[in-house]
């Protein structure tokens, strides 16, 4: 059975043929399975941003090709116009992209889009409004009227009403406090496990990334330098230290204790699981 999506030796050149070339992803190959949680991490410059736009046909490959479903999604343009509806991208500080009277009509653009019933938009707003936590008396308000974590919940709504098999976030917290962070990502796991989607989420915070992701894709100069589970990826906690990046601090701490001889767990990232691991090494047992 094919991937829900595949890249096959993706490549994408910027400029191409003028002095300007630059080569913004390489060779890129990975696949996405139904309901995955996927985080992409990387430096700035490192081709998330590039990647992710052409996974729903935003940008047109220099060379390779991407599958959905097992058919490439550039055969033709009714296709790639379908696709844009199954594959949603929800770009960093999307609340700039508000632009209707009312929070319901932006929530409905894109069901409208896809040449849907009233009844049947009323039904994907009204559920997509749910999912991230907007009350039904806030739909008839101005979008501009909102917090800024709310008008970011509005705008993930607007692509989650077109009930993507896949859900792409670029940032989906930068800007927002503590609790609105956890608040979109709870709304994203949510969704998540409700409809059975694959979510993928670029963000520069590991501590995110590792309360939240099963899987890593790790971004290094236009190429993918680790595609590993979480744990996996975070217990190569040096390699990512080499090539710039940051890991959790639990992950650092438990390193460093590794380092010094401790017969720590490698992989482990987060709190509940230090707690348990230092609980195993006194001879405990966690209650």
């Amino acid at each position: 059975m094919a991937p829900l999506l595949e890249t096959k030796n993706l490549s994408h050149i910027y400029s191409a043929g003028t002095p300007f070339e630059r080569t913004a992803i390489e060779n890129i190959s990975l696949c996405l399975e139904q309901g995955e949680f996927v985080g992409i991490i990387g430096h700035t410059g490192s081709g998330k941003s590039t990647l992710i736009q052409h996974l729903n046909g935003l940008i047109k490959p220099t060379s390779g090709e991407i599958l959905f479903g097992g058919e490439n999604i550039w055969k033709d343009a009714q296709f790639t116009r379908q696709l844009r509806f199954q594959v949603g991208l929800v770009f960093q500080y999307p609340e700039y992209q508000l632009f209707e009277e009312t929070v319901y009509k932006d929530i409905a653009f894109g069901p409208k889009n896809m040449d849907l019933k009233e009844e049947e938009i009323r039904e994907r707003v009204l559920e997509a409004a749910g999912f991230v936590g907007i009350p039904e008396h806030l739909l008839e308000v101005s979008p501009f009227e909102l917090s800024g974590g709310q008008k970011r919940r509005v705008a993930i709504a607007g692509v989650i009403a077109m009930r993507p098999k896949i859900l792409i976030l670029d940032e989906p917290t930068a800007g927002l406090d503590p609790a609105g962070r956890e608040k979109i990502l709870a709304q994203l796991r949510n969704y998540r496990s409700r409809c059975g989607a694959a979510i993928v989420m670029v963000s520069h915070s590991m501590e995110e990334i590792a309360a939240s992701v099963d899987r890593i894709i790790v971004m290094n100069h236009g190429s993918v330098f680790m595609d590993a589970p979480t744990a996996q990826v975070f217990s190569r906690s040096r390699e990512l230290m080499d090539i710039g990046l940051d890991v959790p601090q639990v992950a650092q701490v438990f390193a460093r204790l590794k380092q010094l001889g401790l017969p720590v767990e490698e992989g482990v990232y987060t709190v509940d699981a230090a707690l348990q691991a230092l609980l195993s090494l006194k001879g405990g047992r966690h209650a």
